[in-house]
């Protein structure tokens, strides 16, 4: 593709990133056959290739419109374009930067700000936890588009002194999981424990995604910031093995931290160092596997919804399903399996009518082989996929540590 940006973005970091990038794309139109939203929509401007054009525009001059942000806004940002695409053309970092520029560009109706900025404040809140327990108490009173968005409580269980290890690893605990299912924590560390390794439950907040991706990019580097300094004093001391990552939607965030602080000479090779660290939870029980199963009770079917921040941004669906199949699981294949359920962080709560058409054709691929479980790696997807099945649906940690138990 070629390019001739303006002169005020040209010489800028963001600028000769956007130009790599874009220089990349040849137009083949492969990324239209695996975008959600263009399966849905059919319209060439949301699809990548559409967008793509749409932020080459702006980084010429041309000047973006609220239209322009609708278009960007309606990317559920998965990368399954990415994992289509024949010349490697980043798309994920690309959309970054169109929607950062476009954000500075385009004013938002104010009761769109007033969304966004009560996700962003609410989310990363410490009164979050407090008000989604009261949401758990009275879930059977609230309106059905609240009730989607609070699950079912469910006990976390008693957890064993890990400190007795020898292997340490650090898991994030600043996250929403904690508040909204617990389990999934809880079930993490008495899995890990079971192969003989300790988790530290760390002081490090948000992963910076929540504020990344709601136009927040300055404080989603702070925060950043913030978890390598609390990581840093055990990684220091050679006290820790991994992070480990029980939310792939984290883990690709922190994954990328050496990305987004590259230019930030106290943090580049601190975050260069934390990002070799970073672990998705299959990754370090993988070794593990057939230990694990001589203690589990029998296995049986199940289909695996494997998370677009696990297959596209990672590349570990698998690793994932190989774990999960010499664990004893039957994965029951599915159409479409390599397509986004809709949940994508916040924007289930922006873009309701997408998430929920995309969340029942998702569904829908699974009904015909009526999976007793569906499980899955993210607790974003797991929530979503719950509020549209009576099928339970669990983070297959959770069913492991089940099946330890008995």
């Amino acid at each position: 593709m070629q390019t001739n940006l303006a002169s005020w973005a040209r010489d800028t970091d963001y600028g000769r990133e956007a130009d790599e990038i874009l220089r990349r794309c040849v137009h083949c139109g492969f990324c239209t056959a695996t975008c959600p939203t263009y399966q849905v929509l059919g319209d060439e401007l949301d699809s990548p290739r559409g967008r793509i054009y749409l932020i080459k525009q702006v980084l010429e001059g041309s000047e973006p419109t609220l239209a322009t942000q609708q278009h960007l806004d309606r990317c559920l940002t998965c990368r399954n374009c990415e994992t289509t695409c024949p010349s490697g053309v980043q798309y994920g970092h690309l959309v970054d930067i169109g929607r950062n520029l476009v954000d500075q560009k385009v004013q938002r109706p104010w009761r769109d700000r007033l969304r966004r900025a009560l996700l962003r404040k609410g989310l990363n809140s410490a009164l979050f936890g407090p008000a989604m327990r009261a949401g758990q108490m009275v879930r059977g009173l609230l309106p059905a588009a609240f009730k989607r968005k609070v699950p079912v409580w469910r006990n976390p269980g008693l957890l064993p002194d890990s400190t007795r290890h020898t292997r340490q690893v650090l898991m994030l605990t600043g996250c929403v999981q904690p508040a909204m299912m617990p389990t999934i924590d809880s079930a993490t560390i008495r899995v890990l424990d079971a192969v003989g390794i300790g988790a530290r439950l760390s002081g490090a907040g948000c992963c910076g995604a929540v504020n990344f991706h709601l136009d927040a990019q300055a404080k989603a580097l702070d925060q950043m910031r913030a978890n390598i300094d609390a990581w840093w004093p055990p990684i220091e001391r050679g006290e820790v093995e991994a992070i480990v990552m029980n939310a792939s939607g984290c883990g690709a965030m922190v994954k990328e931290y050496a990305h987004h602080l590259r230019g930030d000479a106290r943090y580049a090779e601190r975050a260069a160092r934390v990002v070799a660290l970073v672990k998705d939870v299959a990754e370090i029980l993988a070794p593990h596997a057939q230990v694990l199963r001589e203690r589990m009770a029998p296995g049986g079917r199940a289909a695996f919804h494997p998370p677009c921040t696990l297959q596209h941004w990672q590349g570990l669906r698998p690793l994932s399903e190989r774990l999960l199949v010499d664990l004893g699981f039957e994965l029951q294949p599915f159409a479409d399996s390599h397509l986004c359920c809709g949940s994508a962080g916040a924007y289930s709560v922006l873009n309701p009518a997408m998430a929920l058409e995309l969340r029942d054709r998702k569904l829908a691929a699974m009904a015909p082989h009526a999976p007793p479980v569906i499980v899955s790696s993210n607790i974003g997807c797991v929530s979503h996929l719950q509020s549209g099945t009576d099928t339970p649906v669990r983070h297959w940690i959770e069913v492991v540590d089940e099946r330890l138990r008995g």
